[in-house]
């Protein structure tokens, strides 16, 4: 078998998957280079190689953890049908390529802020599943305690800071962060994550004339999923032309489908942004599922542009077929795989769902400093309803 061959030849991955299948996957780091499927198209820059320097384990960890990020989000789809998920719920299958090669391309110490389509994004973070579950369901274990839900995951030690609602409000934000790791000399950046919709914003140019003006360490990604809620991006904006909107700021045009491109751009994007401050990355991708869950996504486009994509420009599609042409496994160990994914999605969904609900008294933490002598009074102002620490 050929994930066999390769673990004759080396250890386990150290991430965790499975006693059955860690046996199998190889941490052989003998380089290989792929050439991305589409040039980049550069905006007051010269643009990155199309060579990029890979190796069998990350062939093999992208799929793996594409189609984990895959499997969670139908689950997640199955679980707001089902009632189980209430609120606002974005889900991010279709454009997993974009969260894996920018993790790929950076370290925990350099910071991702994004909007509300963030699932993906903290389990490239390092964030678990049952984490996710947890806090999609409204649990204590989840990763901000059962109280931000699918819009509000975060994950501090990992510079994972959102988790946004308000439609581009996370940019400024994230060029804060940008301002701080340049004041404490950190020699780390920041990724601001946005869609199209977001990108007429003006909060959008106001932080981005600011890092320009101080040099700051802020990569702007724009997550072009062609879409803002149903609003085709022509429609619009009269320049969809996103990376270069910064005009005096350089930009970066990227197959956001292709985790290779994505990885190569963002390398690039941060030793830019290092030396001469910010940039942006216009990531090309695509989602297959609605804007949120009230949205079935086949109002405003037809379902035969959205098969299209998925036979032509797939992201997990195109990392399969690397595995198999570089013999790195059988169809039938990708298979199984992807079966041995299911289970462990089931089974997290099991442990959230045992998880108990926050208490009633959660609704008056993480809202004021600690330390103030903070009182909460009833709708009469006579009665103390709470007092925080």
């Amino acid at each position: 078998m050929a994930l066999s061959r390769l673990s004759s030849r080396s250890n386990i991955i150290t991430r965790p998957f499975s006693a059955a299948f860690s046996r199998l996957i190889s941490t052989d780091t003998t380089p290989i280079t792929i050439e991305t499927s589409l040039p980049f198209t550069a905006h007051l820059c010269d643009p990155p190689s199309r060579s990029v320097e890979s190796s069998s384990q990350e062939l093999l960890d992208f799929f793996r953890t594409m189609a984990l990020m895959r499997r969670m989000e139908i689950a997640a789809d199955s679980l707001y049908k089902a009632k189980l998920i209430r609120g606002f719920c974005h889900l991010y299958d279709g454009q997993e390529a974009v969260a894996i090669g920018m993790e790929a391309a950076i370290t925990k110490k350099d910071a991702i802020i994004t909007a509300y389509r963030d699932h993906c994004i903290f389990l490239g973070r390092g964030g678990s599943l049952h984490e996710v579950f947890s806090e999609l369901m409204g649990r204590q274990a989840g990763c901000s305690k059962g109280k931000g839900g699918s819009m509000h995951f975060y994950k501090k030690e990992s510079s994972f800071y959102g988790g946004h609602g308000i439609v581009g409000a996370q940019v400024p934000l994230g060029c804060g962060i940008a301002f701080a790791q340049k004041y404490n000399k950190e020699e780390a950046v920041t990724f601001a994550l946005y869609g199209d919709g977001a990108a007429n914003q003006g909060q959008l140019f106001e932080a981005l004339n600011i890092s320009a003006l101080w040099d700051l360490p802020a990569i702007l990604v724009c997550e072009n999923n062609h879409y803002g809620m149903g609003t085709a991006e022509w429609r619009a904006a009269k320049s969809p032309s996103y990376y270069k909107r910064g005009d005096y700021v350089p930009g970066l045009k990227v197959d956001g489908m292709d985790a290779f491109a994505v990885k190569q751009a963002c390398k690039f994007a941060k030793q830019h942004a290092l030396e001469k401050g910010p940039i942006i990355l216009e990531m090309d991708t695509y989602r297959y599922h609605g804007h949120s869950m009230s949205d079935p996504g086949s109002t405003y486009r037809t379902r035969d542009e959205i098969s299209g994509v998925r036979q032509e420009r797939d992201p997990i599609e195109r990392i399969k077929k690397l595995v198999l042409s570089h013999d790195l496994a059988t169809e039938k160990e990708l298979k199984d795989m992807e079966k041995e994914i299911r289970k462990e999605v089931d089974d997290a969904i099991a442990k959230a769902k045992d998880c108990p609900m926050p208490e009633p008294s959660e609704l008056f933490t993480n809202v004021y400093v600690k330390g103030f002598g903070t009182e909460s009074f009833g709708p009469d102002r006579k009665e103390v309803k709470a007092s925080l620490p």
